[in-house]
């Protein structure tokens, strides 16, 4: 098993054309509505469950679900309708095969509320051919968003062979795929994943850098307090969530790179949540050793405790 900060996409990259002087200009901002039912706010990430779809990481001897039908699965079994896709075993950008793929999702009653998009250019690297790349990368996705109704995505700032993180360069470039996406009416968030180039203070930075509504963080409960530890991990999920808007990822717990397991004081995590007004969806994301199966289950009950 690989993680997704180790996952390399098989992805092939569209080239980019000339690069535009960056405009950091503030787009009329997102306006969505959200369910105010504790359990309405709940989705489902397909990260978790990546042994049991179909793809490079499905494990011999599991079900093997398509992509495209992981939507009336967590209808059936969690009575959830709401999803968060990741890209590693996504099969195709084919018109038509998006078009299935959103048939499948109208057929179950469901829709797709955040995309996690993993892929392996910088968008901060000295060499400007690869900041390109990275920004190709997020635009293409950003098109299969629009394609299959995705309000947003979650595009990564994969770490730069030649550089360490640059607010400058990461805004440049950024603000280039933000304004693509406002113009199909997608968000683009920042998770606090990788702990190199994602760090939550450095995501704070960069969101007021680009000053454009439809970049958002992405808090997710877990990552930083197990690459950081506590103090750092607590800290950094409290500046997420005051820059979040439409997506965060609920964990109880997780494996740290030391190989300890790092566990989340829920009650306070829910706290920063609610201290920030936060409305938007919560997806679950369990990332602990275990069946996933009965992992989200915990999820939803501890979520729809604290949501409540």
């Amino acid at each position: 098993m690989i993680s997704r900060r180790q996952f390399v996409t098989q992805c092939a990259t569209a080239g980019a054309g000339a690069l535009l002087a960056p405009t950091f200009a503030t787009n009329s901002a997102p306006s969505l509505e959200f369910p105010t039912q504790p359990r309405e706010r709940i989705c489902i990430a397909s990260y978790p469950f990546r042994e049991f779809i179909a793809g490079k990481e499905h494990k011999s001897g599991n079900p093997a679900i398509e992509l495209k039908d992981f939507a009336a699965h967590m209808v059936e079994k969690f009575n959830i309708n709401k999803i968060e896709p990741w890209t590693g075993p996504f099969p195709s950008m084919d018109p038509k095969y998006l078009d299935t793929f959103r048939a499948a999702l109208d057929k179950s009653g469901a829709k797709v509320v955040n995309m996690s998009v993993d892929g392996t250019h910088s968008p901060y690297a000295l060499d400007r051919a690869e900041r390109q790349k990275a920004i190709a990368f997020s635009k293409q996705w950003i098109d299969v968003a629009a394609a299959i109704g995705s309000i947003s995505v979650r595009t990564n700032l994969h770490p730069a062979a030649d550089s360490q993180p640059d607010l400058d360069r990461t805004a440049d470039s950024l603000a280039r795929v933000v304004d693509y996406a406002a113009s199909k009416n997608v968000l683009v968030n920042l998770e606090n994943d990788n702990p190199v180039s994602e760090d939550p203070s450095f995501l704070v930075k960069l969101i007021e850098k680009v000053n454009n509504p439809w970049l958002r963080a992405l808090p997710d409960f877990c990552n930083t307090l197990a690459a950081k530890g506590p103090e750092q991990g607590y800290s950094g999920i409290d500046a997420m969530f005051a820059k979040a808007y439409n997506i965060c990822h609920v964990k109880a717990m997780e494996l740290g790179q030391d190989g300890k397991l790092a566990r989340v004081d829920m009650e306070k995590t829910f706290g920063y949540l609610k201290q920030h007004a936060y409305k938007g969806y919560c997806s679950m994301e369990f990332d602990s050793p275990g069946d996933p199966y009965q992992g989200t289950t915990g999820l939803i009950q501890t979520t729809v405790k604290y949501l409540s």
